[in-house]
């Protein structure tokens, strides 16, 4: 297993690729598209973001499925729409046929954490260089970045590929549960996948990302008078709190492995005490070795009981794999420092908390990399933001490496 202070020392946090000096000469017919691109893709991104797509809204998943899908059949893909059952909207796979030899897996997502309502709540809307909105950054940005890289690409008439494909996810937010086995089966069929997750403040890549998983507990007592006959109940909540806190101890900051208590629900009435309490709990960590430890000891340790006499259960759900730095995450990595460096800009890259599909892609052995939609940050919180002024290079550097790796350079 290795230790949080290990993977710093690896290189994984932080790293910063050294090939700034040796810089090229930019192409300037892929700048000149990207930053033809630029205002279509502030316009798309306007529309996209104030379209409310929290993962399960159909209606609003459909309405941007619709925009995405016109905007790609503009660019002469070949589009098929998959159910993501058991979960409303349809997935998006857009292909493009070329005239080379190498594929190229593109992967973005049209949901987003936040609620129906919040599209009209907190509009999109333009500060400087920086857009706000829902989702604006994570990860309709991502969606906008993908499809202004293609748009480049067939604006410079560029076909030195095999196939290039386009996977659009309707829920990524809560593990890819529908998605998951379309992009196994598409990852499985090419030879590199990119996750249009956005890049870093600081202009980082993503090297590696924790896997996620859920932990229920459920705590089942007994009801009571809460003032004629408390002694005689069974305090569901009073157990749940202190396995909550209990539960939460088994995070490890050498490994930084967090489980964060976010969802409690028992009883509705201040009179009665509660026979029934649930609590749910975010767990993140940056191997399998570590979701296996917490397993166990989750268990063991449930066996505390405040209460003796209340029935309590845990279970651990894993929902995304960790997705580790590599040989082959730093191959690519290598590969596109270079042509940021056309423009003079030099990425660096980091580990991350938050899980992604990246880990699916990267699970299944296609070699992958993450972090290369627009830059921004405060994802999941209503500071999100995009930062303008990486559009222009953003959409430059994807459609690059697109073109290296399409021609298998």
């Amino acid at each position: 297993m290795l230790s949080f202070t290990r993977l710093v020392s690896m290189g994984v946090i932080g790293f910063l690729f050294a090939a700034r000096a040796s810089a090229a000469t930019r192409d300037e017919r892929v700048f000149a598209a990207a930053e033809r691109a630029k205002p279509a893709a502030v316009e798309l991104l306007q529309r996209l973001v104030s379209i409310d797509t929290g993962t399960g809204h159909g209606p609003g998943i459909d309405e941007v499925g619709r925009i995405v899908v016109e905007e790609l059949t503009k660019l002469g893909a070949t589009v098929e729409l998959v159910t993501s059952a058991p979960l409303p909207g349809k997935n998006i796979v857009a292909t493009f046929t070329g005239s080379g030899a190498h594929s190229v897996l593109l992967v973005a997502h049209m949901d987003t954490v936040w609620p129906v309502g919040e599209a009209a709540r907190r509009p999109f809307r333009i500060e400087g260089q920086r857009a706000y909105g829902p989702g604006v950054l994570d990860d309709k940005s991502g969606v906008v970045a993908g499809i202004c890289a293609l748009r480049v690409l067939r604006e410079i008439d560029f076909k030195d590929f095999g196939k290039i494909t386009f996977l659009l996810n309707t829920n990524e937010e809560t593990g890819s549960i529908g998605t998951r086995q379309l992009m196994q089966n598409l990852a499985r069929k090419h030879e590199v996948a990119l996750n249009l997750e956005a890049g870093r403040p600081g202009d980082n890549l993503i090297l590696a990302r924790k896997g996620s998983g859920v932990v229920e507990l459920t705590v089942k007592g007994k009801a009571a008078h809460a003032g004629n006959a408390p002694e005689a109940g069974r305090n569901a909540a009073m157990e749940t709190a202190h396995q909550m806190l209990q539960l939460s101890q088994l995070g490890d900051k050498t490994t930084a492995t967090t489980i964060n208590f976010t969802v409690v629900q028992s009883g509705d009435r201040t009179n009665v005490i509660p026979d029934l309490a649930v609590a749910r709990a975010d767990v993140r960590a940056f191997s399998d070795a570590e979701f296996d430890r917490l397993e166990e000891r989750l268990m063991a340790t449930a066996k505390n009981k405040l209460i003796p006499d209340c029935e309590v259960t845990v279970k651990l759900t894993r929902v995304f794999a960790p997705f580790l730095r590599n040989a082959t995450t730093d191959a690519l990595a290598a590969k596109a420092q270079p042509l940021y460096a056309e423009l003079e800009r030099t990425l660096g890259g980091e580990a991350v908390g938050g899980a992604a599909d990246s880990g699916i892609t990267a699970g299944v052995g296609t070699p992958t990399l993450d972090g290369l939609g627009f830059v921004g940050a405060g994802g999941h919180s209503v500071d999100e933001y995009v930062d303008l002024m990486s559009i222009t290079p953003r959409v430059y550097l994807l459609s690059r490496l697109v073109m290296e790796l399409g021609a298998g350079r």
